[in-house]
């Protein structure tokens, strides 16, 4: 069985990876940058970085699944994760925002779908955060899985105010859609179950859940006149 000790010089062999990629994109040495990203790409999943951005989400924690044991899966997951962060950077500082964007993207969706699976992020430096990725984004227009996985991400830690505006985003993709609206009401009528000072806490004061509530129960009520009407 692989050992911890194991785990922890694997971790902080990636470590020392990413602040030298790190410094070299400082220095801007920008192809020293991409080749220490490749080697470690390499090391972790089996591809280079060309071949990390064509896969999916799904694909990537599959490549970490193969070939170590189970409970390493964890700690290499988050460490690919570091690693597309670092991508990113590397595009940012090349002025290549779709690039970098796609990375970032990657590695919200990645955090987003670990945290589900009850992982633990605790590395700092080298893994970012969810908010920090979502802030690297900026006013980027997000997939609607991911925006489903904030709003249940924010919720589920208790920014309440966070979730709604993730919700808010998603029902303004999907307006018509009564799935979409009944999922929205019950997170409302749940958030109506939680105390003042947890909904306080959580920057969605009880006035503004009653307020969404209403404003739910009047589009699902417009939703269901254009279904009649059709």
């Amino acid at each position: 069985m692989i050992s911890r000790d194991y785990l922890l010089g694997m971790v902080e062999k990636f470590v020392q990876r990413v602040l030298r990629i790190r410094e070299r994109i400082s220095l801007r040495q920008y192809a020293g940058a991409r080749e220490d990203l490749d080697g470690a790409f390499q090391e972790l999943v089996g591809e280079g970085a060309l071949k990390v951005s064509q896969f999916s989400e799904a694909e990537l924690l599959s490549r970490v699944a193969q070939g170590g044991p189970t409970h390493a899966y964890g700690d290499k997951a988050r460490l690919l994760v570091g690693l597309l962060q670092e991508a990113g950077r590397i595009h940012e500082a090349e002025n290549l925002e779709t690039e970098s964007h796609a990375c970032w993207l990657k590695a919200l969706n990645l955090l987003l779908t670990l945290q589900l699976q009850d992982a633990d992020f605790e590395f700092p430096d080298i893994v970012p955060g969810i908010d920090l990725l979502r802030e690297q984004l900026g006013s980027a227009v997000l997939p609607l899985r991911t925006l489903a996985a904030l709003w249940r991400h924010y919720e589920r830690i208790g920014s309440y105010g966070r979730a709604e505006d993730a919700l808010f985003a998603l029902l303004e993709s999907e307006p018509f859609n009564a799935g979409l609206l009944a999922e929205a009401k019950v997170f409302y009528e749940r958030l109506l179950g939680h105390g003042d000072a947890a909904l306080v806490a959580g920057n969605l004061a009880r006035e503004e859940v009653e307020a969404g509530l209403e404003i739910l129960r009047l589009r699902a009520s417009s939703v269901r006149s254009i279904g009649e009407a059709l």
